[in-house]
Formats: C-alpha cells, sequence, structure tokens
C-alpha cells in the first residue's frame, strides 16, 4: 500500500483460527471509504492462525502481520502493533469478532470533532453477549476502577477503541495496561468519550482467559495504577521565559 493511510486498525490474536478471515472482510467493508492499514498481531499462537494470516497476507494490500515468537500478552501484542503503524489514529478490534468493525465510522468522525486534541474514544457494549459471571466479573472491576481510579469510563474493558496514537505513545507502559487506558489518558490529560456499539457472541474457539484469572492480575495490576496516579505531578504546565 503506497498511499498513508488515515488510521491502523491494531487487531491482537492468540489461537483465533477461524475468526481471521471474516473479521477482516468485515474491517475492508466498514472502512472502504478510508485510507487504511489493517495490523494484525500474532501472539505466539499454536493452531492455525499463522497459516489463515499468512493466506490473507497473499490477497490483501492493506494487511500487515507481526508475530510474536512466543506469548507475551494482549498488551505486548498491541504496543507491538501500534509502535510499528503508519497513520496517526490507531483503532484496535479484539480478535475474537466480538467487536463489529462496522462501529468504526462512527467512532472516527466523533474522534475528528475533537480537533487539536488527544483524544480516546472507547466502545461501551450494548447489550452485551457474555455469560453471566463474565458479567458479573466485569461490573465489579468496573467499579473498583471507578472507587479506586476514578474512571468514569462506563465500559473501559471493551475492546474496540479509537484514539490518536501521540497520546498513546505518551502513556506508560505495563503489562496489561491495555485494561487501564481510559485511567491513563486521563493521567496524561488526555480526553475521554464514550460511544455504544454493537457486541456479539464469540462463534469460533473459546477465550484465552478465566474469570478467575482476570479477578487476580486486574487487582494486582489497578494498585499498580493507584501508585503511578499517585506519583502524577500535581502542575504539568511548563512556561516560557522571556528576556525583559
Amino acid at each position: 500500500m503506497n498511499e498513508s493511510p488515515q488510521i491502523s486498525i491494531v487487531v491482537p490474536v492468540k489461537n483465533e483460527s477461524g475468526n481471521i478471515d471474516n473479521l477482516i472482510k468485515e474491517i475492508d467493508i466498514a472502512l472502504s471509504k478510508f485510507k487504511y492499514e489493517i495490523i494484525y498481531v500474532d501472539d505466539g499462537s499454536t493452531d492455525n492462525t499463522p497459516f489463515e494470516l499468512k493466506n490473507n497476507l497473499k490477497i490483501n494490500k492493506r494487511l500487515r502481520v507481526l508475530s510474536h515468537t512466543s506469548s507475551l500478552g494482549q498488551s505486548a501484542a498491541l504496543r507491538s502493533g501500534i509502535s510499528l503503524s503508519k497513520s496517526p489514529l490507531i483503532a484496535t478490534l479484539d480478535g475474537d469478532g466480538q467487536n463489529v468493525p462496522s462501529d468504526l465510522p462512527k467512532m472516527i468522525d466523533l474522534i475528528n470533532q475533537k480537533p487539536n486534541q488527544l483524544v480516546l474514544v472507547g466502545g461501551v457494549r450494548a447489550r452485551r453477549k457474555d455469560s453471566l459471571t463474565r458479567l458479573w466479573a466485569s461490573s465489579f472491576a468496573k467499579y473498583c476502577r471507578f472507587l479506586f481510579l476514578k474512571d468514569k469510563h462506563p465500559d473501559s474493558g471493551c475492546g474496540i477503541k479509537v484514539f490518536h496514537r501521540e497520546l498513546y505513545m505518551r502513556l506508560p507502559y505495563f503489562d496489561h495496561m491495555h485494561r487501564f487506558l481510559s485511567a491513563l489518558v486521563q493521567r496524561e490529560g488526555g480526553i475521554v468519550l464514550d460511544i455504544e456499539v454493537n457486541h456479539r457472541q464469540r462463534m469460533v474457539g473459546n477465550s484465552n482467559y478465566t474469570n478467575v484469572g482476570r479477578f487476580f492480575v486486574g487487582i494486582f495490576d489497578m494498585l499498580g495504577v493507584v501508585w503511578l496516579l499517585k506519583r502524577m505531578p500535581k502542575d504539568k504546565t511548563c512556561k516560557e521565559i522571556f528576556n525583559d
């Protein structure tokens, strides 16, 4: 692809064989009016995911594929893709197909309404197609993020987001940081917006996470984010001094 893209779609995947082809096709349809690139980051898959990505590379000139030789986690996969992206705007999607690419144009339109500002637009899943245990776990995590981090985003765990690349690169990096992007953006002085998006059931494969695993890792990581927020300078202004 020779033209400079307006937006890079970054999709981290691990063992998502069966979900690759359809999601790439949906992204192409949704963004047909935009200049874009699609960056898939294979985070150490052991199924047919690499094979399916290679097949798509042969027919899709907008697709780029990065590969971790071993699994480093979703945050590391996102950082790899964003670091090598070629556009000022980034969109992220979960690779399981539960996020709906057709929501992206309205999210791009919303972020473009805030020119000259650094913004994150986070999706809010309407009528979530998840199990009751996962819904309960998400509600508890949302309450904890509000209580300890003052994160007011209604669904900061939602995988579909659009944000400025420059804003992301300013954020402190750590494992699992993708779960706390809205709080970290607020810490950096960026604007956090929310917009209702669609959500659907996973059709193929299984989640790479368990509710128990999410809970314990989430608590540990949240304490780290609390530590970061407390050490943020209270006054970030900087004034130039002129000679009289």
